[in-house]
């Protein structure tokens, strides 16, 4: 055959003719999970505080990618509980308290996607979307607090309904989430008047999970931008020592673990460190697992493949040296 110009488009045309039909099948993309479908609602009859509250709640989807979500919400004024449960819980209950500088919540990153994977340990997870400080509400920068431990009581109310120990109920929270949590954890006093039963019940974690945490809101390692959602401009210096996780006292506090990145750009890694010196001060049985690398914000899905990966696993061999889950 003379090989020309028709014949290699005829030769072409036939190859693709009897090309295997699997090589021109498109593979369809992965999708983002199913959200779950089960809440509680943290306040039935309206959240406390909210006569000067006008804001319109809302969330909104910052990703363009089908595999994952990247929602964060806004103005919110009805906070709730999206609960996770396992196939096979262990009665271990965790609350997440996702970031956002407290302008926003984060849903998916340090929400969702974090208790998935802790489900797959067994263990049954109240992800909080909670009120901001800035919307408006009467108790101002505790009314993220309020829904706090709000959630830690209703869960730990809940547990025998639940097939949970209302002894092993421990919190998790990510950067502004991270303070939240802390706060939640070493503060005694309750910020809100009892609604019902459920508010006789303690609302101190009994352990703690700080991820890359917003501890500090003293110069010069403050993370500007949630000083000032939280406490506004120009805070005074007892407000700035009210609201530090390393100014407070943590007598008493129960076993926490810290987990940054030496590279954090927005909360650098010395808000952990100066926590890590007051918890030993304070003996507070603790651990921290500082990262070269993984910046900030990471989550699960950001650091997939790197070492900062590992931390879900470091955290959970932690919390069965502390007692919190048992070997399966």
């Amino acid at each position: 055959m003379t090989l020309n110009r028709r014949t290699a488009l005829g030769l072409a045309a036939l190859a693709a003719a009897t090309r295997p039909a699997t090589a021109l099948t498109p593979v369809s993309p992965p999708v983002a999970p199913v959200d779950p479908v089960e809440t509680i609602r943290l306040w039935p009859a309206g959240a406390p505080g909210g006569p000067r509250v006008t804001v319109t709640p809302r969330v909104v989807e910052r990703s363009i990618d089908p595999a994952f979500h990247d929602r964060i919400a806004q103005y919110t004024t009805d906070p709730i509980l999206t609960v996770l449960r396992p196939a096979r819980p262990n009665g271990a209950a965790l609350l997440l308290i996702p970031g956002g500088g407290y302008k926003w919540a984060v849903v998916d990153k340090e929400g969702l996607d974090c208790a998935r994977m802790f489900v797959a340990a067994g263990i049954t997870c109240f992800v909080l979307r909670y009120r901001l400080p800035g919307d408006g509400w009467a108790a101002g920068p505790d009314a993220p607090l309020q829904d706090a431990q709000r959630a830690m009581r209703l869960i730990r109310a809940r547990a025998a309904a639940d097939g949970l120990d209302p002894a092993r109920v421990a919190v998790l929270g990510a950067s502004a989430g991270g303070h939240l949590a802390g706060v939640l954890t070493v503060r005694s006093d309750a910020t809100y008047a009892p609604v019902d039963a459920a508010d006789a019940v303690a609302f101190r974690p009994d352990l703690s999970i700080l991820l890359y945490p917003v501890a500090t809101m003293a110069d010069p390692f403050v993370h500007v931008g949630s000083r000032a959602e939280l406490l506004g401009a120009g805070p005074t210096s007892t407000t700035i020592d009210r609201y530090s996780l390393e100014r407070m006292d943590w007598t008493g506090a129960p076993p926490t673990v810290l987990i940054h990145a030496l590279d954090d750009p927005a909360v650098p890694v010395e808000n952990s460190l100066q926590l890590l010196a007051t918890l030993r001060a304070a003996a507070v049985p603790c651990e921290a697992h500082l990262f070269q690398e993984g910046g900030h914000g990471f989550g699960i899905r950001l650091i997939a493949g790197r070492p900062a990966a590992a931390w879900p696993d470091l955290v959970l061999a932690w919390a069965l040296r502390q007692g919190w889950i048992t070997p399966s």
